[in-house]
């Protein structure tokens, strides 16, 4: 599902994805209603503290290097607002920030938490690292490490440059952890007994 072009057909076909094929498909549907959409990609780290990862898994995420999370910035209202439709509704039982009633209008939640970028914290007005921004304040407003990308290509540079740089063992390692990874969220898709 790493083809932008078929990554939306085949996501329909399985019923399931990552989150950059959700968001194919999500830009892709929002596109053909009219609205403007770009991809927003927000740098991240898997080892994030409230996700209940069974303690092999915590292994495993601690060693892994930044990732890169793929959601879309649609112009709702005139504003553009964050939707991400990455994790479902059964996975809120191992900490994932899961959107269950989003009103159409305000941001939906992130599905990861972005790693802090230089800007932001250089230009940070309190000690609540809220950044500093005019209102009213024109454009995209992103958050964190957030990159906003128009259209796929530009977003699958923008990847590939920081993927390219990661070594045979960080590979290795990015690998197993999306193996077990996965396993471990069909167990939280199954109902609890």
């Amino acid at each position: 599902m790493t083809d932008p072009a078929t990554a939306p057909e085949q996501i329909l076909n399985l019923g399931k994805g990552y989150c950059a094929p959700k968001h194919y498909l999500l830009a892709e549907m929002y596109r053909r209603l009219g609205y403007e959409v770009v991809y927003a990609t927000f740098p991240f780290l898997w080892n994030d503290p409230d996700l209940a990862y069974p303690p092999e898994l915590r292994k495993l995420a601690a060693g892994l290097p930044v990732a890169h999370h793929l959601a879309c910035r649609v112009r709702i209202d005139s504003r553009w607002v964050l939707v991400d439709a990455t994790w479902d509704p059964p996975l809120a039982r191992g900490g994932f920030p899961v959107n269950m009633h989003w009103d159409g209008h305000s941001d939906t939640l992130c599905a990861v938490k972005p790693l802090l970028s230089a800007v932001r914290t250089a230009f940070c007005r309190t000690a609540t690292s809220e950044p500093f921004r005019k209102v009213p304040e024109k454009g995209l407003l992103p958050c964190d490490g957030e990159e906003n990308h128009a259209d796929v290509e530009a977003r699958e540079r923008y990847y590939h440059a920081r993927a390219g740089k990661r070594t045979p063992d960080e590979i290795h390692r990015i690998l197993r952890f999306n193996q077990e990874f996965d396993a471990w969220l069909e167990t939280l898709r199954r109902p609890p007994l």
